[in-house]
């Protein structure tokens, strides 16, 4: 699968700083990357049955901090992400509008790369469809099978294609004496937000409740693959992004990101099943973005209260305004987008720019001292955004003295935020 055209970073003086990321399963700010010279990251991708929301957008613009952080701080980075472009949402959609599966995910696939485009989001080094990687699914299933990590569970009567006896693959979570490690969640919640979630806590069968589906058979009207010894079917959720983890940035990686409802289970789980793959390696640390509410709710594609990326740019938003709206928020908190998040956005970007417009200004390098400072800080965006706020109020300062302005400073300040912030002045 194709991503999208990686926008250009400029090169900055000087070198940015180790960053330290807040730990999901610590609670703790560890540093993120692992070596000196090289980071990793795993963030999930979409599951493209609607348009990109501005929740979703904040959470990859939070992962595309972290990216220029790293490469600032003179990090190789390898990252990777995926498209769930079969799963039961994007089933539903097509039968609730008539249209097919796949003409949906490609639309939608696309219309997300062409938000990313414009929000100036580095693009993933590795990105994969879930469809594409059905065989490498396939191998890694049976591989569990083989070694009893998994086990099999009979369908219901016209399920399985022309071998109903194979049954639904499940992981046996008891041969994962690490699970629950991720989220550190008690039972109790584990099994609430299972059955929140997307899990079947219920299916008669199963070992235990919380074992995970990881190759679902054939159904009457729905998409299914040869899976070879599995029967005909196709992956279940959570091991298609330890599959495609494992191969596009190896095990362990430093990073595994996304939003904050994917702690559990789908974290949880897809760690689970990479130790389970590779005798015990796994991320090695979990970052998760706050969601963004609107009208007094989560912002979800279930509730359909959505602010789209691609409606805001239609109506003339310039794209670095959405940006900055999102960047106004730290990642990790949980916030609500209002009417006055976009002007206040449009009025910052302004002054930026009115900031940068001549030849000198004052000395940029404590501002850019403390644009990495904040980033190396648990990507602090809105301390970064206002260390720039200073240098611009100084700067259309009026009657300040001027005689002590650096040929060149606006230039460094513009950019300082278009590399490490995105923000094009």
């Amino acid at each position: 699968m194709h991503s999208w055209p990686a926008p250009q970073i400029p090169e900055l003086p000087g070198r940015g700083h180790p960053v330290r990321v807040h730990d999901s399963t610590t609670g703790e700010q560890v540093v993120a990357a692992s070596a000196t010279d090289r980071a990793s990251l795993y963030v999930c991708g979409i599951t493209p049955y609607d348009a990109t929301h501005i929740g979703h957008a904040a959470t990859y613009v939070a992962f595309d901090l972290l990216v220029r952080a790293w490469r600032d701080a003179g990090h190789e980075v390898r990252y990777a992400s995926n498209v769930t472009d079969v799963d039961d949402p994007l089933l539903e959609r097509a039968a609730a509008t008539g249209k097919d599966w796949r003409q949906i995910a490609v639309e939608q696939t696309a219309l997300f790369a062409e938000d990313m485009t414009a929000l100036g989001v580095v693009p993933p080094d590795v990105y994969d469809g879930a469809v594409e990687k059905i065989p490498a699914v396939v191998d890694a299933v049976t591989q569990l099978l083989d070694a009893g990590l998994a086990y099999r569970v009979p369908v219901e009567p016209g399920a399985g294609g022309e071998d109903p006896g194979l049954g639904d693959v499940y992981a046996d979570l008891s041969g994962d004496r690490a699970f629950g490690s991720v989220s550190g969640f008690s039972r109790d919640v584990m099994e609430h937000l299972f059955a929140q979630r997307g899990g079947d806590p219920g299916r008669d069968g199963k070992k235990d409740a919380l074992d995970p589906l990881l190759w679902r058979r054939e159904r009457p009207g729905e998409p299914a693959w040869d899976g070879g010894v599995l029967g005909t079917g196709r992956p279940g959720w959570h091991v298609e992004c330890a599959v495609i983890a494992r191969d596009g940035i190896g095990l362990p990686f430093d990073v595994q990101g996304g939003g904050a409802d994917l702690l559990f289970p789908h974290h949880e789980m897809s760690s689970s099943h990479d130790r389970m793959l590779s005798d015990g390696a796994a991320p090695r640390v979990h970052v998760h973005a706050g969601l963004v509410a609107f009208q007094g709710e989560k912002m979800s594609k279930s509730l359909g209260n959505l602010v789209l990326v691609s409606n805001l740019r239609a109506a003339g938003a310039d794209p670095m305004a959405i940006r900055l709206a999102l960047l106004a928020h730290h990642y990790r908190g949980e916030w609500e987008w209002t009417d006055d998040d976009l002007p206040t956005a449009v009025r910052r970007l302004e002054t930026w720019r009115d900031a940068v417009s001549g030849n000198g200004g004052p000395d940029a390098g404590s501002m850019l001292d403390a644009v990495r400072a904040a980033l190396a800080d648990d990507l602090d965006a809105p301390a970064a955004l206002a260390a720039v706020d200073a240098w611009a109020a100084e700067s259309l300062r009026p009657g300040r003295d001027v005689s002590g302005d650096v040929e060149g400073a606006p230039g460094v300040v513009a950019r300082s935020v278009n590399a490490l912030l995105g923000v094009r002045l």
